[in-house]
């Protein structure tokens, strides 16, 4: 109860200071009587706080993402605009701050306990602690500001990656510090360091459910340097991430019939993350998209577990049900291995390592159809084996808050480019392949408070 209550204290001095925005601080300090973290294991209260570490990341970029579509009636019902603008893709500036400011706020805490930890004396604390503390924090808030980066940033190009703006890298507690956008250069090599700090302190294995361990790290890496498009990085620190933890959840052993039938911690998960509650993304009102659906074979276990018929009429369609955490209040975004499979398939076929890549891709459908239906995959030319792992990808990882950087990326190849559309009623929406809009705007308060620059349109 005493742990509980002081960790109330914290969190409401964190809210307090997140909800000023970026660049508006509290003119009065907090009372003197306030808890304020001072220790080791203040910062684990602050770190275990599931709902603010692991339950709160953008969901805008998945609610602009091409793997659902919404009836018009559905979308006219949403009560939020930002909700229905981010569908469409409006260039309408959202009203509402709490998709970045939540990310904020997981970054506040772990800039609190970095603080606190750089202020001990390593030779008066448990150092086992020590190191999970510090390890954890770093893995936070590299994770924080790469889902930022993948919602407000424009795609890595290593071309423009110095000059484009990246997003604000709040390395500090301290709110009287001036706020601006750093490149995406500097953003992604931050983020590179913060996960290569978090992997020398931390160990193999998590220090409760819900904190990273050494694979996670590494899988986080793995997720980044895909997105940079350095193969070679993504390949190595995929197979890394599954050197330490290979384990697949196999999908003959799930029940087709539930509603939820993918266990929340299982077997695949290596740090549990999901987003905040998106009315289009719920279950109910999003339908998968009809190419996405029939893309999958009828032998295909993840075509029954991951959605349900809605028996919509006239026309069919389907819900998704197949969660990595067992719930509906925000899509599943942590870090998996069957994740890490697919970036090491793909990673080694555009590297020209064709034999690493099937027998990774290979790994993984093994466990995703029946003994008596599984297939070795056997595809002896480079591209068309790439082409065959990007739609497995998306086939595995559908609504799992990584579609929107794979367009962003794909997107910058001819070849895999994709212009997306949304039809409602008799108005067609239609979002080009190198449009500006792939770096969302950035709420409105946070402009006004901050005067940082706005995504271009």
């Amino acid at each position: 109860m005493k742990n509980t209550t002081k960790l109330k204290v914290m969190f409401l001095l964190v809210v307090l200071a997140s909800l000023t925005a970026c660049n508006k601080f509290l003119d009065v300090k907090p009372d003197g009587k306030m808890v304020v973290p001072k220790d080791l294991n203040d910062c684990e209260l602050l770190l275990n706080d599931y709902t603010v570490m692991n339950c709160s990341y953008p969901s805008a970029s998945e609610v602009s993402a091409d793997d659902y579509f919404l009836p018009a009636t559905i979308w006219q019902s949403i009560a939020l605009l930002d909700d229905r603008n981010y569908y469409i893709w409006s260039n309408d500036i959202p009203s509402l701050s709490v998709q970045w400011l939540n990310a904020y706020k997981v970054i506040f805490n772990t800039n609190q306990v970095l603080e606190i930890v750089a202020g001990l004396d390593q030779n008066s604390v448990n150092m086992e602690q020590y190191h999970q503390v510090a390890g954890a924090a770093h893995f936070y808030r590299a994770f924080a500001f790469h889902q930022l980066l993948s919602c407000y940033a424009l795609p890595y190009d290593k071309s423009t990656a110095n000059n484009e703006p990246g997003i604000p890298l709040k390395l500090s507690p301290q709110l009287d510090t001036k706020t601006s956008r750093a490149s995406i250069q500097e953003s992604y090599d931050q983020v590179i360091s913060d996960y290569q700090k978090a992997a020398s302190f931390l160990g193999n294995t998590p220090s409760g459910k819900g904190r990273p361990a050494k694979a996670a790290v590494f899988a986080g890496l793995a997720r980044l340097y895909l997105d940079k498009q350095d193969y070679e990085n993504a390949y190595n620190y995929a197979d890394s991430a599954l050197a330490v933890t290979s384990a697949l959840l196999d999908y003959n052993t799930l029940n087709i019939y539930s509603y939820a039938p993918i266990p929340v911690f299982n077997a695949e998960v290596l740090f549990s993350a999901t987003t905040s509650f998106s009315y289009p993304l719920m279950q109910g009102y999003a339908r998968v998209d009809h190419d996405l659906y029939e893309s999958y074979t009828a032998s295909d276990l993840r075509k029954k577990i991951y959605f349900m018929n809605n028996y919509d009429l006239p026309e069919m369609s389907y819900d998704f049900k197949g969660s990595y955490d067992n719930t509906q209040s925000g899509n599943f975004v942590g870090l998996t291995t069957s994740e890490m499979y697919l970036v090491k398939a793909e990673s080694a076929a555009r590297l020209g390592n064709l034999t690493a890549a099937l027998d990774a891709i290979n790994t993984l459908r093994k466990y995703r159809f029946p003994p008596a239906n599984f297939e070795l995959v056997s595809i002896a030319d480079r591209e068309d084996l790439v082409r065959f792992i990007l739609n497995e990808r998306r086939r595995e990882l559908v609504f799992r808050g990584l579609r929107w950087a794979d367009l962003k990326r794909l997107n910058q190849d001819p070849k895999t480019q994709k212009t997306l559309t949304r039809t409602l009623g008799d108005k067609v929406y239609s979002l080009p392949p190198k449009s500006h809009a792939y770096a969302l705007l950035i709420p409105m308060d946070v402009i006004r408070e901050s005067n940082i620059e706005q995504n271009k349109r």
